[in-house]
């Protein structure tokens, strides 16, 4: 389960960036700078300059991933040929970046404001207008949320993609559950590796969502946020919870510049990637669900850092894709819709577990019933996935033997659901910890069962994130939790399914289901136990559909 950490690190350690290659990029001239921090400390930047002489906007990417890749600089050089400087900034202590590394604690609101320095430098130098962006997803759309709350004079409009606000939440922990390995690997982009070790034996002593977590939580810090932002989610991906967050922290809770300025769109995508794509996992959506970011991206900051008037500003503030079948001629769906705000209105739709293994808008009659299963961190169901294994047939899961299947009756009409799917489920287990994780799959009628949204909670944190409360071993305990941000219209002849499960390696790293402290250092074997889901009229377990009318 946990592999030594120093032998991964070790192994980690020839990954770091070789001297980067020379690339000609035609008109575009291309530095590599050292930038200076507050504390001495200078970071790593490739900077591409547009052709010609004069001053320009410049616009900026923050992230501890390798950034001398040709990929990387090749893209970079493109999009500055519009007109703009763009750099690409490690963050300190990782490739070429000078200081300590302890993940995204440089880059916020206390001692050390890494993205309020270099933005500041940027906008000082003689070849900059003093007119700043930024831009980047996952990592970097942290680096944007930290950087706005710090507030620099010189930030004018922002770009995120896939973005989150809380490390704890949607990176360290999520639903509870660790994946350190994730992390282990994670050392390969520090300049010292023992830098990476020392980051996770501090995380290990903050198990809790507490104000260890709280002090680089920007959900907590909205009315300090005062800039324009467009904002990119994927309904394919766990972090779409805060694309969405973002958006309605920002619109919504904001400073004058931020609220109503912001704008969000949401497709048919996996996490990352510039263009977002129509082909996804297993599933070929029209080409109406392609989107050309660095176009799009080009005109929001003509518009705001160079005052061209096009008019984006004025677009309608969301967009999002409701997805249908795919391959079936005339299927509802596959359509975008535009709103002045997310989510939309909707009902919510209980969708009981039923003790037949269907999946009901009726809640169970029985007196008494119940699913049980092995959970066995030793011997863990087979997920053999790195990232979220959405839009793909998720049947190679849900025929193992530990886990469990509920579906419902093939649908005589369309069903929309669009909004954030909810699970109440009512569960007992032999030990005194263990996971769930709860699935969400379109059944289609050839029988492929395409994953949408699935998400873990440690069952420790079934009271709240803020503490630990263990299972009492064979009491009943309620469990209520996200599952995930969805727009989609079945339809008929389909199915929906819901399956739940303790184990899938590697994608979720098993629980020792001991009870006792989890650490990133310690290797335990753990111990075995039976996992029951309850459904009967005294425990109604179900899922909540937010469907539309």
């Amino acid at each position: 389960m946990r592999h030594a950490l120093l032998l991964l690190l070790t192994a980690c350690a020839s990954l770091h960036a070789a001297t980067p290659a020379k690339i000609d990029f035609g008109p575009v001239r291309e530095e590599h700078l050292m930038i200076p921090m507050r504390d001495g400390k200078k970071l790593s930047a490739y900077v591409f300059f547009p052709p010609g002489e004069g001053k320009w906007p410049a616009i900026f990417e923050q992230r501890y991933a390798d950034i001398s890749s040709a990929g990387s600089r090749k893209a970079a050089a493109k999009f500055a040929e519009g007109g703009f400087v763009i750099a690409l900034v490690n963050y300190r202590g990782t490739h070429e970046s000078e200081g300590v590394y302890r993940g995204y604690r440089g880059l916020q609101w206390g001692p050390l404001k890494d993205g309020y320095d270099v933005c500041e430098w940027l906008a000082a130098q003689p070849w900059c207008t003093g007119k700043i962006g930024t831009y980047g997803g996952s990592q970097a759309g942290y680096a944007q949320n930290y950087l706005a709350v710090t507030q620099p004079p010189h930030l004018v409009a922002q770009y995120m993609t896939d973005t989150g606000l809380s490390l704890y939440q949607e990176g360290y922990r999520i639903g509870g559950a660790t994946k350190p390995q994730r992390f282990i690997k994670g050392g390969a982009v520090a300049r010292e590796l023992k830098d990476n070790e020392d980051m996770l034996r501090e995380w290990d002593q903050h198990p809790d969502y507490d104000d260890y977590w709280k002090d680089e939580d920007a959900s907590l810090h909205f009315d300090k946020m005062n800039f324009p932002c467009f904002t990119i989610g994927s309904w394919f991906d766990f972090m779409c919870q805060g694309s969405v967050a973002s958006f309605i922290g920002r619109n919504q809770h904001g400073g004058t510049n931020s609220r109503g300025q912001q704008q969000l769109i949401i497709g048919p995508w996996l996490h990352g990637g510039y263009p977002k794509s129509n082909k996804i996992g297993e599933l070929v959506f029209p080409e109406n669900a392609m989107f050309d970011v660095y176009m799009h991206m080009t005109k929001w900051f003509n518009h705001y850092l160079k005052g061209e008037n096009n008019g984006i500003e004025k677009d309608t503030p969301v967009k999002y894709y409701v997805m249908g079948a795919t391959g079936e001629e005339g299927a509802p769906g596959n359509v975008w819709r535009e709103a002045k705000d997310f989510p939309p209105a909707s009902k919510a739709a209980d969708w009981f577990l039923q003790p037949d293994g269907k999946l009901a808008p009726a809640k169970p009659a029985a007196a008494k019933a119940s699913t049980s299963y092995l959970s066995d961190p030793v011997h863990p169901m087979s997920l053999p996935y790195a990232g979220f294994p959405g839009a793909k047939d998720a049947r190679g899961f849900e025929e193992q033997a530990e886990v469990r299947t509920w579906t419902t009756e093939v649908l005589s009409q369309p069903l929309e659901v669009t909004g954030r799917i909810k699970g109440e489920v009512f569960v007992s287990s032999t030990a005194k910890d263990t996971d769930f994780f709860l699935r969400v799959t379109d059944v289609y009628p050839d029988g492929r069962s395409i994953l949408l949204v699935d998400y873990p909670l440690r069952a420790r944190y079934h009271e709240g994130f803020d503490h630990q409360k263990l299972l009492v071993p064979g009491e009943v305990t309620k469990l209520s939790w996200d599952i995930g941000w969805v727009s989609i219209i079945f339809n008929k002849g389909h199915r929906i399914r819901v399956t739940i499960a303790s184990t899938g390696a590697p994608y979720y790293e098993p629980n020792p289901q001991t009870g006792a402290p989890i650490s990133h250092f310690i290797t335990e074997p753990g111990v075995p136990a039976i996992n029951t889901i309850w459904h009967d009229s005294a425990h109604a377990s179900k899922v909540i559909l937010p469907v539309l009318p």
